[in-house]
C-alpha cells in the first residue's frame, strides 16, 4: 500500500491500513469459497438434474431425497453438521482426510457445495422439464442419440431459462456466506466482527461490510443481465 495512502487512513481510529487489509483478506476469503462452491456445485447439479429428469425412480429417487433434505434444511445448520460431525467420525483423525477437513475452510466449502448443488439442481431441472417437445422430436428427427440431443438442444435450451433463477441462486449464496464467521473462518463479517470488537463500533464495521456485499452484488446483477443477453440475443428483433 502507498505511504501516503497509509498515513491518510492512520488519521482516522477506525479504518486504518491495518483494518483495510484484514477487510481485504475478508473480501478474498469470502470471493474464494463463494467461487468454488457455485463452480462445484453447478458441476455437480447438471447431471443430478439430468438424473432426477429420469422417470425410473431409482435414478430419480435419491437425487429427489438429496435436493428434498439441503433445501428442507438451513444451511447454518447444515454447516454446523458437517463442521463439528466429521470430527466425530471414527478413525478419521489418524486418515490424511483429517489434514484436510481440520481447517474450517474446507468443512464450509463442503456445506456450501452440498447446498448450492441441490437448489441449482432443482433450477436446472425445472429448465429441463420445460424444454418444448418439438425440439426433442426434431433432434430424433435428425437422427440425434440421447447424448447428442441433451448435448446440443436440452441443456443449451435449458440454460437461456434458467440463468435468471440461477442469478438469484449465486446473489444468495453470496449473502449465506457471511455465516462462514461463525466456524472461525474471517471471511468479510468475521472481519467487521473482529473490528467491531476492537474498536466497539458495530455501526462503521457493518455498515462497511454491507457496502461490500451491495458492491459485490450489482457486479454479479450486471454479469448476469449480459449474460442473459448474450443467451437470448436471437429473441431480439432484427432491426430493418
Amino acid at each position: 500500500m502507498p505511504d501516503f495512502i497509509a498515513q491518510w487512513l492512520n488519521q482516522n481510529e477506525i479504518f486504518t491500513a491495518m483494518t483495510i487489509m484484514e477487510y481485504w483478506n475478508g473480501l478474498v476469503s469470502t470471493v474464494q469459497l463463494v467461487f468454488l462452491s457455485l463452480v462445484i456445485g453447478l458441476l455437480c447439479a447438471i447431471p443430478l438434474a439430468i438424473m432426477r429428469t429420469s422417470k425410473n425412480p431409482f435414478v430419480s429417487g435419491p437425487v429427489w431425497l438429496y435436493t428434498y433434505l439441503f433445501r428442507g434444511t438451513p444451511l447454518l445448520i447444515q454447516l454446523y453438521i458437517i463442521y463439528y460431525g466429521i470430527a466425530q467420525i471414527p478413525g478419521i483423525q489418524e486418515t490424511f482426510w483429517w489434514e484436510i477437513f481440520r481447517e474450517p475452510f474446507y468443512p464450509a466449502l463442503l456445506a456450501f457445495t452440498l447446498n448450492t448443488a441441490a437448489y441449482t439442481t432443482e433450477i436446472i431441472r425445472g429448465a429441463i422439464a420445460a424444454t418444448p417437445h418439438g425440439e426433442i422430436e426434431a433432434a430424433k428427427a435428425y437422427g440425434m442419440n440421447w447424448f447428442m440431443r441433451i448435448r446440443r438442444i436440452v441443456l443449451p435450451s435449458a440454460a437461456r431459462r434458467a440463468v435468471q433463477a440461477y442469478s438469484n441462486e449465486v446473489i444468495f449464496m453470496l449473502h449465506s456466506s457471511a455465516i462462514a464467521s461463525v466456524v472461525t473462518i474471517v471471511d468479510l463479517t468475521g472481519a467487521a466482527r473482529n473490528i467491531y470488537s476492537r474498536f466497539y463500533a458495530p455501526f462503521d464495521a457493518f455498515i462497511f461490510v454491507a457496502l461490500i456485499y451491495m458492491m459485490l452484488t450489482f457486479i454479479l446483477v450486471f454479469a448476469f443481465r449480459k449474460l442473459e443477453n448474450h443467451l437470448l440475443r436471437h429473441q431480439r428483433p432484427i432491426n430493418n
